[in-house]
């Protein structure tokens, strides 16, 4: 259970004074329903009011406390759009008071006539006279105590204003306390990283601007912290995955051997370490746990199969799962064709099979007579059964949930562990990989195979698309096939891209009928219906948005051309060129940009064609645009970190994963006095999943 000390922090923002429903209701919008989602928001900036000038000497523009007599009132005329003004002045000069719609009781009893006032606000000059609009605070000078001399500047949201936020976060600050220490005293005294409750107040009452940024000791301790319970948890399931018992699965190579020698290509040394790695894991008798890296074309589908028949040999199941159902369509192809001179029974199992033929599909798995089942997430619903399933390969493994992981992993055996290799085909950085599979073993393929021509990667204007049109025409008239990629399904009002729909009625215009279409919002059947036709050869162009982003394979287009490539995330662009290159013939990609060009959206299409290296446009990618979009802003594979920032914090993400090794080897249970204070803390940052795997281990 969580350790009484936290209860408070869990406890529903409407129990601080001053929120109301409404008020928790736009909280929850930017932080969450708790005081622990309050703790996490952390200040951006702040407001200095300790300038405290005499009126002749304020430089406009500029954060002032000051102390005036009130003057004249100059009310606006009912119904009238002037504002309300309010003359005061000090021995040095006068300044004028501006109020936009105010009650005017409510001025007048704040504002009487003839007394003293500390004004805090931000000034101005308008006419050549100094006015303060709508002041941040008017109190009487005994109540000066009521003027911060810092205030703290929070991330907004509607309906809550920065005074508001600030009353609110006081409050909440208020109910944080001092907790064990959980991180190593030599690490603190080397980093100079303070305690954790001195971190968090540190980090809410910033003294000044630069104690709100994200590289001070205080925000450095608490995004460690984050990170450290991030590796832990990840540290602890990857324990618990070797403790249960697997089977060990040796490879015989009368399947896997005869695959390998057929292939019309030597496997590269990337494919072969990777195949080795994979298969002293399933020897072993605790289950595989192994992300399988791989640039576009870096050869994992081979990979994926001579993993899946070492099962096969050992007279049990495989199966893989894909994201999508042509993705899957185009795995059951490759692999059938790869493992053609073998006796392996491959079937393919998506929801668009229904009836007699699904049911002897299902029949055929249950009696073993499959061995091989590829499919979408059809291959892991309740009525489907294998006889003996051993081995999974998850594809495009960011597409995919831990449940959905889970769900598949318990089609095995009933009480033994099935060894499981995910793949991407989005190369992450290091730092990342991390994070995201740090429960995994890792495996990256880093050469493409031989035989791959480099892609003529080009970068031009949209203005120029009449050449482009004519450059497409050219290729298609020597047989080339091409895919045209548009960022938006439908036109925007509010940014103003050649949408898919609209490309595709001009270039039918100028191709007639050989032009086909796919996007999001269409139908499976009929995206796949389209993608078929391009394939054997009936349409020349594909008009496409990023959904033929992975996967597709079809050796005959050459031309890649994607508009408003600065638009485009790096990652996602090195993911579509991708799409050409596959075949013998020379390819090239074009990118297309929009008229105003800023300097980042110049150095990624730079980079782009600098470079074919997925890793090395990962890494940027990291270091331009941030973690969220390397993978996909949505990608359930990304953990939620509220304080931890990937592209800033990305140096103490190693440190942390030792740290976790280094702790578990010590204490594996974590039953220490240090590591009790690990329990509470992965309870702090909800990484629970680390404390349930110890209890349940």
């Amino acid at each position: 259970m969580r350790p009484e000390i936290l209860y408070p922090l869990f406890t529903d923002t409407q129990s601080l004074p001053g929120v109301g429903a409404r008020v928790a209701q736009s909280l929850e919008k930017i932080t969450g329903n708790r005081i622990l989602d309050l703790l996490w928001h952390l200040p951006v900036d702040v407001i200095d009011r300790r300038n405290t000038p005499a009126l002749k000497d304020i430089l406009f523009d500029q954060v002032v406390t000051v102390e005036v007599t009130v003057g004249k009132h100059d009310p606006a005329p009912a119904k009238s759009r002037k504002p309300y003004r309010v003359w005061c002045h000090d021995d040095t000069g006068q300044m004028q008071l501006v109020f936009f719609h105010p009650r005017r009781d409510y001025i007048q009893r704040q504002l009487p006539e003839g007394e003293k006032r500390l004004i805090s606000g931000k000034i101005e000059i308008f006419n050549g006279a100094l006015q303060m609009s709508h002041p941040e605070y008017m109190v009487t000078p005994d109540k000066k105590d009521e003027i911060p001399p810092i205030e703290p500047i929070y991330p907004l949201t509607a309906g809550i204003s920065a005074k508001v936020m600030a009353k609110i976060m006081k409050e909440a600050v208020k109910k944080a306390v001092e907790l064990p220490e959980w991180i190593d005293e030599t690490l603190l005294a080397r980093e100079g990283w303070p305690a954790w409750y001195p971190s968090l107040m540190g980090c809410h009452n910033p003294e000044n601007k630069n104690d709100t940024e994200i590289n001070t000791s205080a925000h450095l301790r608490l995004a460690y912290d984050e990170i450290l319970a991030n590796q832990l948890a990840l540290e602890i399931m990857r324990r618990q995955v070797k403790k249960k018992k697997g089977r060990p699965l040796e490879n015989k190579g009368f399947l896997t051997n005869v695959v390998i020698e057929k292939l019309p290509y030597a496997l590269t040394d990337a494919q072969s370490r990777s195949i080795k790695e994979i298969m002293a894991d399933m020897a072993e008798s605790s289950a595989m746990m192994r992300l399988l890296q791989g640039d576009v074309g870096s050869g994992k589908t081979v990979v994926a199969l001579i993993a899946m028949l070492v099962a096969v040999e050992n007279e049990t199941q495989a199966a893989i799962l894909a994201p999508t159902e042509i993705l899957a369509r185009q795995h059951y192809e490759s692999l059938t064709e790869m493992a053609s001179g073998v006796d392996v029974n491959i079937a393919i199992l998506t929801g668009r099979d229904k009836g007699k033929a699904r049911e002897k599909i299902l029949a055929d798995l249950a009696s073993g007579e499959i061995d091989i089942l590829i499919g979408t997430h059809a291959i892991f619903q309740k009525d489907v059964i294998y006889h003996d399933l051993a081995m999974a390969v998850i594809d495009e493994q960011h597409r995919f949930g831990v449940e959905q992981r889970m769900m598949l992993a318990a089609k095995g055996k009933q009480g033994i562990s099935m060894d499981v290799l995910a793949m991407t085909a989005t190369p992450i950085p290091r730092t990342l990989t991390l994070t995201v599979y740090g429960d995994m073993d890792v495996s990256r393929l880093d050469q493409k195979p031989p035989g791959r021509t480099p892609v003529d990667t080009r970068v031009m204007a949209l203005n120029r698309i009449d050449e482009v049109v004519s450059a497409a025409n050219r290729a298609i008239q020597t047989g080339a096939r091409l895919y045209w990629v548009c960022p938006l399904v439908e036109e925007s009002e509010v940014i103003d891209l050649a949408a898919a729909e609209e490309r595709f009625r001009h270039l039918t215009q100028v191709f007639g009928d050989r032009v086909g279409m796919v996007h999001g919002k269409m139908k499976a059947a009929e995206k796949d219906d389209v993608m078929q036709k391009f394939a054997s050869g009936d349409l020349d162009i594909l008009v496409a948005t990023t959904v033929i982003e992975v996967g597709v394979n079809v050796p005959e287009a050459t031309v890649m051309i994607i508009e408003h490539a600065e638009r485009f995330g790096l990652s996602q662009l090195h993911q579509l060129r991708g799409r050409v290159g596959r075949g013998a013939d020379k390819s090239t990609c074009l990118l297309l940009y929009g008229n105003l060009l800023g300097e980042v959206a110049k150095s990624r299409l730079n980079i782009m064609r600098e470079t074919e290296d997925g890793f090395v446009i990962a890494e940027e990618d990291l270091k331009l645009r941030g973690a969220g979009e390397v993978l996909g802003t949505r990608q359930s594979g990304l953990p939620k970190f509220r304080v931890a920032s990937m592209e800033d914090h990305h140096h103490l993400i190693p440190m942390a994963r030792d740290d976790a090794r280094l702790i578990l080897e010590k204490d594996a249970d974590l039953s220490s006095e240090r590591g009790k204070a690990l329990r509470t803390l992965l309870y702090l940052f909800e990484r629970d999943e680390g404390v349930k795997y110890l209890k349940s281990g």
